[in-house]
């Protein structure tokens, strides 16, 4: 067996996705071993073809938003919901973000004036 990558096609609702997938492969077979971190890159991939499909928006529009609003990963998730370290993981592809966050963020990439809405509401929570 060698380290090494592969190509890998993930499919979900008829849509598909191709990308490298590093692991232990067998020169012989198609066998292959994966550690937890190299099934890390599928499962971010997966939910890269999630977003897609569900027409959520995906870690770098996530990232983009959040830093146009000047807020940290933490303060976001508290001002806009999921909790401290929700934007970490949206950003890191390894959750996806609930269509009600999802929406927030969307409104706030259009109209950043929003946000002060939001923090409003959460003072008066």
């Amino acid at each position: 067996m060698y380290r090494g990558m592969r190509p890998m096609v993930l499919t979900y609702k008829g849509e598909s996705i191709t990308f490298d997938m590093p692991g232990w492969y067998c020169d012989q077979s198609d066998e292959s071993i994966h550690t937890g971190e190299d099934m890390k890159v599928s499962d971010r991939m997966l939910n890269r073809l999630k977003a897609r499909t569900e027409g959520l928006l995906e870690p770098e529009e996530i990232r983009r938003i959040r830093k146009k609003l000047h807020l940290s990963q933490e303060a976001a998730g508290q001002v806009i919901g999921g909790g401290p370290r929700a934007f970490q993981k949206y950003e890191s592809g390894d959750l996806l973000p609930s269509r009600a966050a999802n929406s927030a963020l969307a409104l706030l990439g259009h109209d950043p004036n929003a946000l002060s809405v939001l923090k409003l509401h959460r003072k008066a929570a």
